[in-house]
């Protein structure tokens, strides 16, 4: 009976980067095989130390990338993270704890860095809880009958005196940075975008390894000529019988940072001639699109999941971060099975400002470090976790005081895949 060897985990060195991504691919159940433009496009994301490898003698079995970014926190501070992607593990590789080990490795070394929180998209639920992640963020998206919708099928243009144009993927790179920027200090849970994702979505750099086709590029301008909005969107051309169209126009980002352009915006796509559905992307489950329609049963919720996980690596830090609306104390039991940033915590918050240290004092409630991350941008609720009984009131009524200090108006939304 053959041996089972040790398998080595530890940062890749440039020369193994084409069989890191060869086992990324499989991983992701993607072509083995990566072409040289693709390979040379996420060499420009190759950071020294950052993309760990776990290897079987020579051959690479399983992958781990993290970068550089910035989280919006609760009234548009933000916080240093270690955002965490590409994360595979090959099928003859599995239950050996290479995720385990290369996890450890990375949230280590994001603590020692100063890092306040790690994030993720999680492929898979039940995978990052045991980490210390907690699912902050939801994603929903839609699929709009735009017949049914009840909008004017003959609109021409904004009833404020904007006015929508069709733009190229130069004007998109130079607009949308900035616009992006606007967005995201209004959007709790927004990351920052960097000069590679505006030139892989405009066609510069060829990220995916597939023949690259233009989408549609659209910009609001309000009435004062200011850019308000972009969005980018593709159409298929599919007929029915009796040459009645059936067309879907499918948006694959939308930035709007004012109702107006939000509202024009999804006017200008639900009135394409010969469109029938438009899906909207990835959007918060608050979005304004529903509502924006005379019918909002015309827009039909087809995905809604979690989106943006988020592992706090400072509780003191991130409760700092944000701001509160209301004003009150409470102490936290934060229990951390990483080791990271365990222990008791007195918040005192209020509009004016916030701060958290450390306290011998009893524990008002007492949370996973995980929950806390759901709780920490405004989306979950204490009193829901309490009665599921991933919460514990020490203090009678405690979990109504989070909530008042922590829950939004609008809930977080992370627009982007990462």
């Amino acid at each position: 009976m053959s041996r089972r060897t040790e398998t080595d985990v530890r940062p890749i060195t440039e020369a193994e980067f084409p069989d890191w991504n060869r086992a990324l691919n499989t991983g992701f159940l993607q072509p083995p095989a990566v072409a040289e433009e693709q390979l040379e496009a996420r060499r420009r994301q190759f950071v020294p130390g950052r993309s760990l490898g776990a290897f079987d003698g020579d051959r690479c079995v399983a992958t781990f990338r993290s970068f550089d970014q910035e989280l919006t926190a609760v009234g548009g501070g933000t916080v240093r993270a270690d955002a965490i992607s590409n994360v595979t593990v090959t099928a003859t590789h599995r239950r050996r704890g290479l995720l385990t080990r290369m996890m450890a490795q990375d949230l280590a070394a994001a603590k020692e860095r100063g890092d306040v929180v790690a994030t993720l998209i999680a492929a898979e639920y039940p995978i990052y809880g045991r980490y210390g992640f907690g699912p902050a963020t939801t994603m929903t998206e839609w699929a709009v009958d735009v017949p049914r919708a009840g909008l004017d099928r003959r609109w021409a243009a904004p009833e404020d005196g904007g006015r929508i144009d069709l733009v190229d993927g130069e004007d998109v790179r130079g607009l949308g940075p900035g616009l992006h920027g606007w967005l995201r200090r209004e959007q709790p849970g927004a990351v920052s975008r960097t000069e590679l994702w505006w030139q892989s979505r405009t066609g510069l750099v060829n990220m995916n390894g597939t023949p690259w086709t233009e989408p549609y590029y659209v910009m609001y301008r309000s009435a004062d000529g200011g850019v308000e909005g972009l969005a980018s969107y593709r159409t298929d051309d599919h007929w029915g019988d009796a040459k009645q169209p059936l067309n879907t126009a499918t948006v694959e980002w939308l930035i709007g940072v004012t109702p107006a352009a939000e509202r024009a915006l999804w006017h200008y796509l639900c009135s394409i001639d010969w469109v029938q559905t438009v899906k909207s992307g990835w959007r918060s489950p608050d979005d304004l699109l529903p509502h924006l329609l005379p019918d909002p049963r015309a827009a039909r919720i087809t995905t809604q999941a979690d989106w943006l996980w988020v592992r706090i690596l400072d509780v003191a830090a991130a409760l700092e971060a944000r701001t509160y609306d209301g004003r009150g104390a409470v102490v936290l039991e934060v229990v951390d099975r990483g080791g990271l940033t365990g222990g008791r915590w007195r918040l005192e918050a209020g509009p004016d400002g916030a701060s958290c240290v450390p306290t011998a004092e009893s524990a008002h409630l007492v949370l996973d470090v995980g929950d806390l991350a759901a709780l920490w941008l405004g989306d979950a609720s204490a009193v829901r976790l309490a009665a599921l009984g991933r919460v514990r009131e020490e203090r009678a009524g405690a979990a109504r005081v989070v909530d008042a200090l922590l829950r939004t108006s609008r809930r977080p939304w992370c627009p982007d895949m990462f």
